[in-house]
């Protein structure tokens, strides 16, 4: 049985990897054959599936900032659509990354409708969206969905879609994280040290608009707290460059890492972070967060003045209980300014860390139990025709 799974960018590519390695093992457990083939990363790679466009370095967000990637991105759907064509497989997974999977999507129901197509981590079209129509083209040609938040399951079933909460897969990702301590030890962080992690980017844009004003805050944390050491872990290995001129540029007393993420993570005594899925990793290891993010002044502007978005919460840590759990600063208000305070209160403060550990027990109560890959997999399987 042959399995096609369209996903993008760095975040799409992890999670696509987590549900190949499930539906392996699961395919294993039941007798089954399978080949997935994928548009993904080198992540879904090592985990067995047959790329047929590497997407996780195409990624974008927003009007201005996606320009650079149309291209690219349509020449991949193309070719997706091109091979879907030749071989038509026996199931489609699509994982969020809306622009290309919709026009996927929509080619499969019109062209293929013998093919179930599974939506697996929808776009958050629940917390805004543009085009309430793009809600309904999902639920039009998906067979199934399977979501990750509980407001995502209910939202999508209200517009009736045939929806399973499996929980979020990185619940079981985090199972494999080592203790903060074996982190340290591996890190040669020594028990005095004050370590903070910066994750400024997994998008080419976030580098131009993240970067500086997260660097400026490093730079008045580092003066006011001399015993800090920042830690940068490489989302993909051509940042290192640019990144690494910026930390002489502004003095940091830095490191950057490459292939050690979870050591990183699982060693900081806080972090400050791009809005995304690392959200919800660090609040799983209960490491305090700042949470930032700007897009061009352009697009912003239009999103807020012409398209009218309004969003309750940026970071997923919020969107899971919909409370400001950690602090988040967007556009005009991700400044040096209001990065330092909130984090140097959350590394001082002993009540703010407190509550901010409080609140991650209760957000970890709306996230689900470990083995939501493989549920999530039990479910695609389901939907194979003859299984």
């Amino acid at each position: 049985m042959r399995i096609f799974i369209s996903t993008g960018e760095v975040s799409g590519d992890l999670q696509g990897s987590l549900l190949v390695a499930a539906l392996q093992r699961q395919a294993l457990a039941a007798g089954l054959e399978l080949e997935v083939v994928a548009l993904g990363g080198e992540k879904m790679a090592a985990a067995g599936a047959i790329l047929l466009g590497n997407t996780s370095k195409i990624g974008s967000f927003g009007l201005l900032e996606s320009l650079p990637f149309v291209l690219p991105t349509l020449q991949i759907q193309r070719q997706a659509i091109a091979y879907l064509k030749q071989n038509p497989p026996d199931l489609v997974v699509l994982i969020d990354y809306m622009g290309p999977n919709l026009g996927i999507g929509n080619y499969i129901r019109r062209h293929l409708p013998q093919v179930p197509v599974v939506y697996y981590i929808a776009p958050q079209l629940w917390v805004c969206s543009i085009a309430p129509r793009d809600t309904a083209r999902i639920v039009g040609f998906s067979d199934k969905m399977l979501a990750i938040f509980p407001q995502e399951a209910r939202y999508f079933q209200d517009n009736g879609a045939n929806v399973t909460w499996v929980g979020h897969p990185l619940v079981d990702r985090i199972e494999n994280f080592p203790s903060r301590e074996a982190a340290r030890a591996k890190l040669g962080i020594v028990d005095d040290a004050i370590a903070v992690a910066l994750l400024p980017a997994s998008r080419h844009q976030e580098l131009k608009y993240l970067l500086p004003v997260m660097f400026q805050a490093a730079q008045e944390i580092q003066n006011k707290l001399p015993q800090v050491h920042f830690w940068i872990p490489l989302s993909l290995e051509i940042y290192r460059d640019k990144i690494e001129k910026q930390i002489q540029r502004y003095g940091l007393r830095a490191t950057v890492v490459s292939g050690q993420q979870q050591e990183v993570l699982a060693a900081a005594d806080l972090a400050i972070t791009k809005c995304g899925t690392v959200n919800l990793e660090l609040a799983l290891l209960n490491v305090p967060q700042v949470v930032i993010y700007r897009l061009s002044p352009f697009t912003y502007w239009i999103g807020r003045n012409i398209l009218k978005i309004t969003f309750p919460f940026a970071s997923p840590v919020n969107l899971m209980v919909m409370k400001g759990i950690v602090p988040e600063f967007i556009q005009e208000k991700a400044t040096p300014e209001n990065i330092v305070q909130a984090a140097v209160e959350s590394l001082l403060n002993r009540e703010r860390k407190q509550q901010i550990q409080a609140d991650y027990q209760e957000m970890r109560r709306c996230i689900g139990e470990v083995g939501v890959c493989d549920r999530a997999a039990k479910e695609i399987l389901q939907m194979l025709p003859n299984f």
